[in-house]
């Protein structure tokens, strides 16, 4: 069962609109911009939390962020076949 809808009026660039109505497909220009509207409610939600962590924990060196994208490649790239068991 889907949720409920409503009908609103938005206002935005006649090219956006176009471009949206453009790369909707069968689902249509509707549910684009609500796919696009809850992926940028996504995105708010995270910047709050990082927000939160970071004046609770302070930011996250470049330092940290390259380990954990180090350690985001090797889970990608499976177990390592070269080192010792655990």
């Amino acid at each position: 069962m889907s949720e409920p809808t409503g009908k609103y009026s938005i206002t935005m660039p006649r090219d956006i609109a176009e471009a949206a109505r453009a790369r909707s497909g069968p689902s249509g220009l509707s549910a684009y911009v609500a796919a696009a509207v809850a992926r940028q409610i996504e995105r708010d939600n995270l910047n709050e939390l990082i927000q939160v962590a970071e004046a609770e924990h302070g930011p996250i060196t470049d330092e940290e962020v390259q380990a954990l994208r180090d350690q985001l490649h090797q889970a990608r790239r499976g177990p390592d076949t070269g080192g010792t068991a655990a």
